[in-house]
């Protein structure tokens, strides 16, 4: 260490005073960069750690690594750097895409693809939006480029002088991989003896990772990872470099999805400010209000009284805020929307992954999960399958081959179905316990009325309606947010036990599982507000129970205004309560770390202090980046997109509670890995994986979701049944047509102990559509209940089958590749065969020219030959790369 500080001091003038400021982060030598960093106890003296790490690094360097150790007070530091020539062998092994040199004809392509007037429309757009855009001086736009899989058989055709050839996610990528596949045991090279994430795990390593750039990260830090910059576009080439495709899909897609918010955010608010405006209008609120005589039955068995209908007045008010005739144009704009954004993130993310040189890229050639090797050498079942012992016969004698690892078919049946019928068990059990929770939730709300109704209240109805719902809902909250930190961590383990073969496959499992848990956990409460509360009470002389138990009633007005109150708790407490976590949990681990182990260090070592310039071990104290940690941001903002699609009928301000988060949520989660986390390994990644088939599902269960709460739980189609039936447009006697009439002879059960204010009420009100007591059929379902049920069933037909023809006319009107971008990228796998073939012409002429000997015949053979060769490599590539 003493030596490379050395080093950079005698560096004279402005070079000196460069790297006195810059963090070090280079060999000894001042030349290598620092691409990977190990680090152990140094403290350490148990004699299998020490073999396993001389084993474990002599085989990277067989690799061709270049090592390098530090010792930092109690703790050595491996320094790895990857030369260009594993770069090279490692970039052909997995597949992976650089830039080439400029090949004629490409810039007549470039500019073909662009719109005849893009120039025009850019100039206005810098004019309009010039606030928003980002600064070219720190991040310049990047220059189209023409990618193919690397080759070393065609070093020359790629521009090696790139300064993002192979830029820090992609070395680190393939650094990472080398360590993963790395045995550390000699004479027992076995799955279950190799990668640095078993060393880690055996605390042979105290950790492995990446370092930070300084420059770099400091650029990103003021112009990216900061919420004074909330406004401006993100530099999404930068951050791709910087941490990789993976996580650069990510914030593109969360940028994308936030200001697709924006149109229906404004649409929202006007519905909102529809509803407030016309507020005074509203016939049923007016005769709510008006009305001082209406008696209505009481909500429980014994412990309730009578009470008055004007005392929902505030709540019916705020109910018609979200139960207005804006209701089925929010929703029909809100299911084009969803569908709309998906369509339109398909198309914008094709280009991404183009510009970045992804187009084409498949898992199915994804190498195996080093876990799922290691698990498949600890089954007996698979000890024959795992291992092969091969023998060659070399002039009489038999000669055996080293025993090699192979990644076999494991079969589902035998194997995979118990930790798979395991898992998904332990979900359901986690299914129940969640809606286990949601009922004891539903059965408190009916004890508190109970007990306020016993204590007795002149606000009794207000408590009923507002104050209530509110408690219920933070309570609710509060139990789904443990039950959500109790079962992502066991997913986890579960996804553990399971045989994921690749990482693709461990992800979307993971994702499955826990999207699946937090949709019953996040949204059966607002399911059952929705379409369950209310629906099925039976009337006062027989009321339909549950265990015993009455069900709980909607207000006169319906049970919107609840499903308004509960979804704004869950949706913006959750929103909070992430953000705070999201930020204050690191900030606190990194201190509480960081603290523990210098005072540790001081107390061994008082005279010996951490260098501040070394980043190696500036990044030791940082938290670790989970490679699964990204699942979790997915996880948050796709629960996020249930709620505005499947319940923001109910609360039209929810896309702008959403905006208003993701704004900053895009900064938070930017501040948080480059402040807080290590640099993760970069990964490569041609879309978001599982999640936007989920979006998907849930776009189409929000119809159905929409359409069943409009007809059900709004007041829509009862108005135009009455409005058609009686004759009045107005509405002004509609109230008294949904209030059924039932006479106290009839109870049950005495509506309060110890008597009743109401002693002389013969009769009582109940929101019902059912046959007065002096019918001849008393308390039957009348005519115009089938009628009002036959508009409901109808409704939903008719609205399913609208929305699904306008959702199928977007999907074909925007296809996942736009036009252009086809046309380009055949355009230009056209012009890359005939650039390799016109190469490999060269290089058979040059080589016939250093060979005398080879005839014409040969010659021609040998071009033929390789053009043949190229043609079939060139096709293949044609079709990975071909969206078609």
């Amino acid at each position: 260490m003493l030596s490379g500080l050395l080093h950079c001091y005698r560096r004279t003038g402005e070079q000196q005073l460069e790297e006195s400021v810059k963090t070090y982060r280079r060999f000894d030598d001042g030349k290598r960069s620092v691409d990977f960093v190990l680090a152990y106890n140094g403290e350490d003296q148990v004699e299998e750690h020490r073999r396993k790490r001389e084993i474990f690094e002599t085989n990277l360097q067989r690799e061709g690594l270049q090592l390098e150790h530090n010792k930092v007070q109690r703790v050595h530091f491996i320094k790895i750097h990857a030369p260009a020539e594993v770069l090279y062998r490692y970039a052909e092994i997995l597949k992976i895409k650089v830039p080439l040199k400029p090949i004629p004809g490409q810039e007549q392509v470039f500019a073909e693809s662009e719109h005849q007037f893009k120039s025009v429309v850019s100039r206005m757009c810098r004019s309009l939006f010039s606030s928003v855009q980002l600064n070219t001086a720190l991040f310049p736009e990047r220059e189209p480029r023409i990618h193919l899989e690397f080759s070393r058989n065609y070093l020359e055709l790629y521009d090696t002088e790139h300064p993002n050839f192979f830029d820090a996610s992609t070395r680190y990528s393939i650094i990472n991989f080398i360590l993963q596949r790395q045995h550390f045991v000699e004479g027992e090279e076995s799955a279950d003896n190799l990668g640095i994430e078993k060393l880690v795990q055996d605390s042979v390593y105290t950790c492995s990772y990446t370092l930070h750039d300084k420059d770099d990260r400091d650029r990103l830090l003021k112009e990216w990872a900061n919420i004074t910059k909330w406004k401006n576009l993100q530099p999404l080439d930068q951050i791709k470099d910087y941490f990789g495709a993976k996580v650069a899909l990510y914030f593109a897609w969360l940028g994308f999805y936030t200001q697709m918010l924006i149109p229906i955010s404004l649409f929202g608010v006007a519905c909102f400010l529809y509803g407030f405006i016309t507020w005074s209008s509203d016939p049923i609120s007016r005769d709510i209000c008006d009305d001082n005589g209406t008696i209505m039955c009481p909500q429980c068995d014994r412990s309730c009284d009578y009470w008055r209908l004007n005392e929902t007045c505030t709540s019916s008010k705020f109910n018609y805020l979200i139960d207005n005739n804006m209701t089925v144009v929010f929703a029909l704009a809100m299911a084009v929307w969803a569908v709309a954004y998906l369509e339109f993130w398909k198309r914008y993310s094709a280009g991404l992954v183009h510009r970045w040189g992804l187009t084409g890229f498949t898992h199915h050639v994804e190498h195996p999960r080093p876990q799922y090797l290691a698990k498949i050498s600890r089954s007996k079942r698979l000890a024959n399958r795992r291992t092969t012992t091969t023998t060659t016969t070399l002039q009489g004698n038999h000669e055996a081959k080293p025993k090699v690892t192979l990644d076999p078919d494991v079969p589902f049946w035998s194997i995979k179905f118990l930790p798979n019928f395991t898992s998904y068990s332990i979900m359901v059990l986690f299914i129940c316990i969640s809606v286990i929770a949601i009922a004891g939730i539903i059965i408190y709300r009916m004890a508190q009325r109970a007990s306020h109704s016993i204590l007795g209240s002149e606000n009794s109805m207000t408590f009923k309606v507002m104050i209530l719902p509110m408690t219920a809902g933070v309570i609710d909250l509060i139990v789904i947010s443990l039950l959500d930190l109790v079962y992502s961590n066991l997913a986890v383990r579960l996804t553990n036990y399971e045989y994921c073969r690749t990482q693709t496959e461990y992800d979307e499992s993971l994702t499955i599982k826990n999207y699946v848990f937090q949709f019953v956990n996040y949204y059966s409460s607002l399911f059952y507000i929705a379409f369950l509360k209310g629906k099925f009470v039976g009337y006062p002389a027989k009321y339909n129970r549950v265990l015993g138990f009455r069900q709980e009633e909607c207000n006169p007005g319906g049970c919107l205004m609840e499903l308004c109150m509960q979804l704004v708790i869950i949706m913006a407490g959750k929103q909070v309560v992430n953000a705070i976590v999201e930020m204050l949990i690191p900030y606190l681990m990194r201190t509480l770390k960081e603290l523990s182990y210098r005072h540790g260090w001081y107390k061994s070592h008082k005279d010996n202090r951490l260098v501040p310039y070394n980043q190696f071990t500036e990044d030791y104290n940082l938290l670790p980046a989970e490679s699964n940690s990204l699942y979790v941001e997915y996880l948050e903002m796709v629960v996020q997109f249930g709620f505005i699609t499947l319940f923001s009928l109910a609360f039209p301000l929810a896309p702008l509670l959403a905006l208003i988060n993701n704004v900053v949520e895009v900064r938070l989660d930017a501040i948080k890995m480059l402040r807080f986390l290590r640099r993760p390994v970069g990964m490569r990644a041609h879309d978001i994986g599982v999640w936007h088939n989920i979006m998907t599902v849930v776009t189409r269960i929000a119809v159905a979701s929409s359409a069943m709460i409009i007809a059900f739980s709004s007041n829509l189609i009862p108005k135009i049944v009455y409005a058609a039936s009686m004759g009045d447009p107005e509405l002004n006697n509609y109230l008294n047509f949904t209030l059924a009439v039932f006479n106290t002879k009839d109870f049950q059960v005495e509506p309060l102990l110890g008597g009743s204010q109401y002693v002389n009420e013969t009769v009582c009100r109940y929101t019902e559509f059912r046959n007065p007591p002096w019918h001849p059929q008393p308390y039957k379902r009348p005519m115009i209940y089938w009628k009002i049920l036959t508009g409901r069933l109808a409704f939903i037909v008719i609205y399913q089958n609208i929305i699904t023809m306008l959702q199928g006319i977007l999907r074909w009107a925007v296809p996942d590749v736009s036009g252009r971008l086809l046309k380009r990228i055949k355009r230009e796998n056209f012009l890359l065969r005939e650039h390799i073939i016109e190469y490999e012409r060269q290089q058979v002429h040059i080589q016939a020219a250093t060979t005398p000997t080879t005839t014409a015949t040969q010659l021609k053979s040998e071009e033929g030959s390789a053009l043949r060769q190229r043609q079939r490599e060139t096709d293949d590539n044609n079709t990975n790369t071909s969206y078609v």
